[in-house]
């Protein structure tokens, strides 16, 4: 800013006075403009053709992006683009889920349509209206309870809502107990702890020990409106993993106790869109009293449970449906029956609350039914792998041929199936060298990174971990000794590979990260992202804003290891301080390998716990 002074003076003094006074205001406009932009992270993008000063919303807007990052000066102070801190939330957002934020429905100005449950659907922000500020932890947050303990019990201040323990008073799901939430295990139907649900719906299928996984051959579970998941906490000891999934609907914070519980959970919902998971993920799929219409729209729901359960998988049906005999239970209890009998599934077994239904193992059923039968198959060009921002189908995902001819998924029992290279590689054009390769690097590639961070560290101070591009799910593999359980993360580019994550027995979902995930803010510990900024980057999508979506998803201690060229581990590594992950730092040059890409480097920070002084700046 230069200010140009018109009225002239005939006194030589006040000429020397009013040249001081503008450089002393030129002075003052650049050390302005310098601060300002040094404290603005969020100026518009450069491809939108506006500038840093034309008023935009430094908490709203998105940053300036760099295109050549081999030419940034190390000098942060010759760099002023790169941000000296970055603004602070209001505490009002310290919940903040971007894409599940339904006061941006009605900003926005959409319709979505309410009975069909669009509106707990994603709906994602755009660039100008994106929260580009740091998410600040509620008041007295403090380092979550670790595991197992954290099992069955949660700091309350981390989450500060009780209308749960109220409003399920009397099945136990959650009591509030001095500065600590208790879980005693119960849920909707079953007031007297999951691990007695668990037994008896082994039991009610025969399976040895009285253990739902069937020596093994139950291991991927999908539990549909889940509570606070604690029936998926309890399959842990049975070598189970659950993806335990809710909506962020009225009882709003359920997921965000599962996740601060340590215990595996995703928000989503079915509704319109297919969930984002592969065909053929699941054994078997569970609601409990779960307030689904599964009659809907022709059991389109039902359809969707379909795609994703294996050949012979089980569904877990406890409701008053499966039991009660009023006229309006039997009469959804019937077209239930009708509907599930012309998908050719059976009734598996059936006693006091629940019944269990099995699929059939091939598509002998389905091309024995009468062609005109609904539903109907869906058609060969169908794609059932497709699910990002994929509509549901009203038709039977066939088998494939392989499925069809072994009545089975052809996956060996859990754990081995974890280092079993599994049929469906085949799909993706993998070998099953590239298979055993993969995994041999990135077991080599986690015990790195562990020695990197050995000296800080603590026992069980890693519980919830994401691979933010989990490839063959050879990172997640790695950690098979250690008590964590890992999201793994495909960019919908490489969608298709998450079938292997499942057929491993894992868990995991795709993601675009030029978009905000969907979880509620500090629910993981540890953040893997290989080549991840690479990819963003090359799509024209904002670092600064992944960074920052980072660091809404970390807890605080928790880790982020970033794994990528170099050019852009120095470009990340300037905003460290500002996003506050100086807490510990480490930087190294791995060893290269088959999966190396060229040169790499790999940064891990750890992120710091904000004192509270800060959080309300």
């Amino acid at each position: 800013m230069k200010h140009k002074n018109e009225h002239k003076s005939n006194s030589a003094g006040a000429k020397e006075v009013k040249c001081f006074l503008v450089a002393l205001i030129a002075c003052l406009g650049l050390t302005c403009l310098y601060y300002g932009s040094s404290f603005a992270p969020s100026t518009r993008r450069s491809d939108d053709g506006a500038s840093a000063s034309d008023g935009s919303d430094p908490v709203l807007d998105g940053f300036v992006r760099h295109r050549d990052f081999d030419d940034l000066h190390e000098d942060q102070d010759r760099n002023p683009e790169v941000p000296k801190s970055i603004p602070i939330c209001d505490i009002k957002l310290s919940e903040l889920i971007p894409c599940l934020d339904r006061n941006l429905i009605y900003q926005m100005r959409l319709k979505p349509n309410v009975a069909l449950m669009e509106h707990y659907e994603r709906h994602c922000p755009p660039p100008k209206r994106r929260y580009n500020c740091l998410i600040p932890p509620p008041i007295g947050y403090k380092i979550p309870i670790r595991w197992p303990a954290s099992r069955d019990e949660v700091w309350k201040a981390n989450i500060p809502h009780t209308h749960l323990a109220q409003e399920k008073s009397d099945q136990n799901w959650m009591v509030v107990n001095g500065d600590k939430i208790n879980f005693p295990g119960g849920g909707t139907h079953f007031h007297y702890g999951a691990d007695k649900y668990i037994a008896a719906l082994a039991r009610m299928l025969k399976f040895p020990g009285e253990r739902l996984n069937n020596n093994g051959n139950i291991r991927n579970v999908l539990d549909v409106g889940c509570g606070v998941a604690s029936f998926g906490a309890y399959l842990l000891p049975h070598d189970i993993i659950a993806m335990s999934l809710a909506p962020n609907d009225v009882h709003e914070n359920q997921i965000q106790f599962a996740l601060e519980r340590g215990i595996p959970a995703t928000l989503g919902i079915l509704a319109t869109k297919r969930l984002p998971y592969p065909s053929r993920s699941f054994e078997l799929a569970h609601c409990s009293r779960c307030r689904i219409d599964w009659l809907q729209r022709g059991g389109i729901l039902l359809l969707e449970l379909d795609r994703l359960l294996r050949p012979g998988g089980y569904f877990v049906y406890s409701s008053p449906e499966a039991y009660a005999s009023d006229p309006e239970n039997r009469r959804i209890w019937t077209a239930m029956s009708d509907l599930l009998k012309r998908m050719c599934w059976r009734v598996a077994a059936k006693k006091d609350q629940s019944v269990i239904w099995a699929k059939p193992l091939s598509n002998s059923c389905y091309l024995k039914r009468d062609p005109e039968t609904y539903p109907p198959l869906c058609s060969t060009d169908d794609d059932p792998d497709a699910t990002w921002n994929v509509s549901m189908r009203s038709c039977i995902s066939r088998y494939s041929a392989r499925m069809h001819k072994d009545k089975g998924s052809g996956l060996v029992a859990w754990p081995q199936r974890l280092f079993t290279a599994p049929p469906r590689l085949e799909d993706i054009g993998v070998s099953r060298e590239e298979f055993m390769e993969d995994t041999r690097i990135w077991h080599f590639r986690g015990i790195e990174y562990w020695k990197q961070m050995k000296s800080v560290v603590q026992k069980n101070s890693i519980r919830n971990v994401m691979d933010m591009n989990s490839n063959l799910g050879g990172f997640a593999a790695g950690l098979r000794d250690r008590d964590v359980w890992v999201m793994n993360v495909a960019p919908v580019h490489a969608s298709a590979k998450v079938k292997i994550i499942y057929d491993r027995g894992l868990i995991g979902t795709v993601h675009d990260w030029c978009e905000s995930f969907s979880t509620y803010p500090r629910t993981y510990d540890m953040l893997h992202a290989w080549a991840v900024f690479s990819d963003i980057d090359e799509r024209g999508c904002g670092m600064e804003d992944l960074l920052i979506e980072m660091d809404r998803i970390l807890r605080p201690d928790g880790f982020v290891i970033i794994r990528d060229k170099p050019s852009i581990i120095n470009y990340i590594r300037k905003f460290i301080t500002a996003l506050r992950w100086d807490g510990w730092l480490s930087e190294v040059e791995p060893t290269v390998d088959a999966l190396s890409s060229g040169e790499e480097r790999v940064l891990i920070a750890r992120k710091k716990l904000w004192d509270e002084g800060l959080a309300l700046v």
